[in-house]
């Protein structure tokens, strides 16, 4: 945990997409060292929803103010970046399914993260930009480390398979992080920092927040997936990690470039025995693995953004990664994938949302 000076509060901070799942901890760590954080939000007024946040405000030395903002207006950032020394850009859809891959993953994604930086552009107070991108930018499939230079993903790997139809979040992500280094290479006022972390878990600092992660474990244990999951390789990061290395992203002095954002190799079926380890038995927690004939034939009917292509490239196939470079440059320390599991069943279970 890097430590801040004086000089690094004196001015504002932008949290863009200030509700969601990642950027709640991120303003989380932001208050405790005391900095004023700017809070882009959709719709000020949705005082459900932004009340986790004014509770962080209430209990930390810093201090939170709430604009309005929309990723795909022009402008609409510039009365919240105003006077920031740092943004950090958070917003960005993630689904997995949606009707339209351009129009709910690729055009927000891109057209956002180009709206911010050049609002950024714009604001002369601005020195440095920390952009939260993904794995999914480096990666469509766990298969793909084979064809990598050093047979695993790390910072200087770029997505080349992603597309429309196939995989089109990591699609969206690989487009907005090249846009972002497109306009980052077009001047020298700030610098741009990025993060791509793998799957994040942990817990929210809203116990009803929402979020694909979320779903993935409340189904893990609700008895949705009771017959059985797959061996299906991912990476995964703990939330209070990724928000670290946001941190350390804008304030280390030498924070440059991409950083790869993972602490652990695991599958599906690995996160649901963790689970087993922890929970009361009477969770519905599946403990079979699904033989991945099964899962090809099956899952697609079961479910139609899993298709046959994405369980042959990563049923069966491990997240082979390099975090050296997150370790050495950011200084993260990761934690536990247990304590990760744990700490966010234990949330889901406190909340009432998983019942036995």
């Amino acid at each position: 945990m890097i430590s801040l000076s004086d000089n690094d509060r004196a001015a504002p901070v932008l949290v863009t997409g200030a509700t969601g799942y990642v950027a709640g901890q991120l303003v989380r760590r932001l208050l405790e060292e005391g900095l004023t954080v700017h809070a882009a939000v959709r719709d000020p007024s949705d005082h459900k929803r932004l009340a986790a946040l004014k509770a962080l405000e209430d209990s930390l030395p810093g201090k939170l103010r709430v604009f309005a903002s929309d990723l795909l207006e022009q402008g609409s950032y510039a009365e919240a970046m105003a006077g920031c020394r740092v943004v950090f850009h958070t917003a960005s859809p993630f689904v997995v399914s949606v009707e339209d891959p351009e129009r709910d993953l690729v055009r927000p994604a891109v057209e956002g993260t180009r709206n911010v930086l050049q609002e950024a552009n714009r604001q002369s107070s601005v020195e440095r930009v920390v952009l939260t991108s993904s794995c999914a930018a480096i990666y469509s499939d766990n298969a793909d480390a084979l064809d990598t230079p050093r047979g695993c993903f790390d910072e200087s790997v770029w997505n080349t398979t992603a597309s429309l139809t196939h995989q089109a979040y990591s699609h969206s992500k690989t487009l907005a992080e090249q846009a972002a280094w497109q306009i980052a290479e077009q001047q020298t006022q700030w610098r741009l920092v990025v993060i791509n972390p793998a799957l994040v878990l942990g817990p929210a600092i809203d116990a009803n927040a929402t979020s694909q992660s979320i779903n993935i474990i409340t189904q893990l244990c609700d008895g949705t997936l009771k017959v059985g999951v797959p061996d299906y390789g991912v990476g995964i990061v703990d939330i209070r990690d990724v928000a670290e290395a946001h941190v350390a992203a804008a304030f280390l002095p030498d924070a440059r470039g991409r950083h790869l954002i993972a602490g652990h190799s695991s599958s599906f079926i690995e996160l649901a025995r963790l689970l087993q380890q922890h929970a009361d038995p009477r969770y519905l927690i599946p403990s079979r693995m699904l033989p991945k004939w099964l899962v090809w034939l099956a899952g697609p009917l079961a479910d139609k953004a899993l298709t046959r292509k994405i369980v042959a490239r990563n049923v069966g196939h491990a997240f082979l990664f390099d975090n050296t470079r997150s370790r050495e440059q950011l200084g993260l320390e990761y934690r536990p994938l247990a304590e990760t599991l744990n700490d966010m069943f234990d949330q889901l279970v406190a909340s009432g949302r998983l019942s036995k």
